[in-house]
């Protein structure tokens, strides 16, 4: 049996050498290695206030309070660290790195070009090239990336940003096969798991994230950005709920003074619970994470207060397809709610931008886009092309299904779009006029006018009741449905003494005595079409009921 060299090969120790143990001081060393930034700076703290104020020490205070993510602590050090007399050059790129996670990107780039030019400048400038939208100067710098791990992670880093997620995923993974194979240590680089799991997440491969960052979660069960990856993994994979599950976790685990995880775990509980507290908890998380504005947004959305998410996101120019999503999508509620044509062409092409892009074209989000876009353009048939091709992923998703079953009527697939628009659960959207008025049309198309009657009996007096009436007095004359044809007619002319609407009223009662002569209709059904037409002034119905009486009479059909 080999023996570890980590330990000594003498016996136990003496009671001196414990002792002597006890009484030694821990060293900066220990702690740095162990990753104990906070004893490290305690440690750095006591031995500066004990006159030992040198460069060095300060140097050291810095880089603890960047690893405890204390950029505003470490921003101070460093800029007192350039004014002291024979500050080493290297600590203006430091500064430019604490900056820029400060989001002071301008004061950056100024900080960094006063150091020397060396690899983690050159990176700094690269990604503040990605932040400015600077191709010319990306491409520069990408130019000096050599083939060390510190330059392709941040090449990676920029393929994840600019939604390049495959050649993320392909860049981690030959870092971990590299260091694998030459005998490096597996334990070192095993925070790329998380990054694939996250490059994973990202192209919607849910289940695969979970596989990957199952790798990096059984060495260190308590890592906030695993946990919540893998409580978002099971909000796509399975509810809110489930998701707040394993976000409590996170809360167990995580120190108080841990600000970062507290705002985290605030915002996606939001999300998690629907949009609940979303108004006390996102607008001071905006310029904290990314996603709060968005989740802010699509609150007002789904509170149908389009002008107020509009308002939140106009200034806000996209990067990511799912800002030109949600830019499209604010766009075309707007323009549709107060009838702007602008909005709708600008949402449009936003869709399509999304929709046509190589890195989203073949994704459940990219297809959606283009099927949005269509949809606008009023093109069905290419519509339906793009939600047959996901609609399994969606079989019970209201929305999904409230745009489909519209895009099967536009086409005259009656029979299909009734079956989706009844799979609709929402009182919300069933309660809408454009659902109504569709799933009539429908009924009414397949020759069921009587359950489109009765849509509109549920109804409350209203301008969109009023709508309905005349959608179903006309769809019926179109179908030969006199019968209900003549209700409705009936009815409107009733609230609005039109005179198209007795002349629809008179051709749907006289096209119903035509199909009771024919016997295609009962003939007790001529008492009522007497009873509509005398609901009417007009000179011409006494003309009407006379025929109508006599064939009556002659063929022995009691109208009384």
């Amino acid at each position: 049996m080999l023996l570890s060299r980590a330990k000594p090969a003498s016996g136990p120790a003496t009671v001196e050498e414990k002792e002597k143990k006890k009484k030694k001081l821990p060293k900066l060393e220990d702690f740095v290695g162990a990753r104990d930034y906070t004893g490290a700076v305690t440690l750095l703290e006591f031995e500066r206030a004990n006159k030992k104020n040198d460069i060095q020490t300060a140097m050291w205070i810095s880089y603890c309070y960047f690893h405890l993510g204390d950029y505003k602590r470490c921003l101070k050090e460093y800029k007192e660290i350039t004014e002291m007399k024979g500050a080493p050059p290297e600590a203006w790129v430091y500064l430019g790195c604490t900056m820029f996670f400060l989001g002071m990107y301008k004061e950056a780039e100024e900080a960094s070009t006063k150091g020397p030019n060396s690899k983690l400048q050159n990176r700094l400038m690269f990604h503040l090239s990605h932040k400015f939208n600077d191709e010319k100067k990306l491409m520069s710098f990408h130019k000096n990336l050599q083939d060390i791990v510190e330059d392709q992670l941040s090449l990676a880093s920029i393929h994840y940003l600019r939604s390049h997620y495959q050649e993320a995923i392909d860049i981690y993974k030959r870092v971990l096969l590299e260091n694998s194979s030459n005998g490096g240590s597996k334990k070192e680089f095993l925070a790329l798991n998380v990054y694939v799991a996250l490059c994973y997440y990202k192209l919607d491969y849910y289940d695969v994230s979970q596989e990957v960052l199952a790798v990096y979660l059984q060495h260190f069960p308590d890592s906030t950005v695993a946990i919540n990856l893998k409580a978002c993994n099971h909000f796509r994979l399975y509810n809110g709920k489930a998701a707040e599950a394993e976000l409590k976790n996170l809360s167990d685990v995580c120190s108080p003074s841990f600000k970062f995880a507290s705002d985290l775990i605030k915002h996606n509980l939001v999300v998690f619970r629907a949009g609940e507290s979303a108004l006390q908890v996102l607008p001071p998380l905006i310029d904290v994470i990314p996603e709060a504005r968005l989740n802010l947004v699509i609150y007002y959305l789904r509170q149908d207060d389009i002008q107020e998410a509009y308002n939140h996101f106009k200034d806000v120019s996209p990067t990511t397809p799912q800002e030109y999503i949600l830019k499209g999508v604010v766009n075309a509620a707007l323009g549709q709610e107060q009838g702007l044509n602008d909005h709708i062409k600008i949402a449009q092409q936003y869709f399509q931008l999304v929709g046509g892009s190589a890195s989203e074209c073949d994704t459940i989000p990219g297809r959606q886009c283009m099927a949005s876009c269509f949809f606008l353009l009023k093109q069905f048939e290419d519509v339906l092309i793009y939600l047959n091709s996901i609609k399994s992923y969606f079989y019970n998703e209201d929305q999904f299904n409230y745009n489909f079953g519209q895009a099967k009527a536009a086409t005259g697939s009656y029979k299909e779009a009734e079956e989706i628009f009844l799979m609709i659960q929402s009182e919300k959207m069933k309660a809408d006029y454009v659902y109504l008025g569709w799933l009539a049309r429908c009924y009414i198309m397949n020759r069921k006018p009587r359950l489109a009657w009765e849509l509109y009996l549920k109804q409350e007096t209203s301008s969109e009741s009023f709508s309905l009436l005349q959608l179903i007095a006309n769809d019926c004359y179109k179908m030969g449905q006199f019968y209900y044809s003549a209700k409705a007619f009936d009815v409107l002319e009733r609230l609005d003494p039109n005179p198209e609407y007795w002349e629809g009223k008179r051709g749907a009662c006289i096209g119903l005595f035509q199909q009771i002569i024919a016997g295609h209709e009962p003939r007790e059904t001529l008492r009522e079409i007497l009873a509509i037409l005398r609901n009417t002034g007009n000179a011409q119905v006494e003309y009407i009921i006379r025929i109508m009486k006599k064939w009556a009479k002659d063929n022995r059909v009691s109208v009384t």
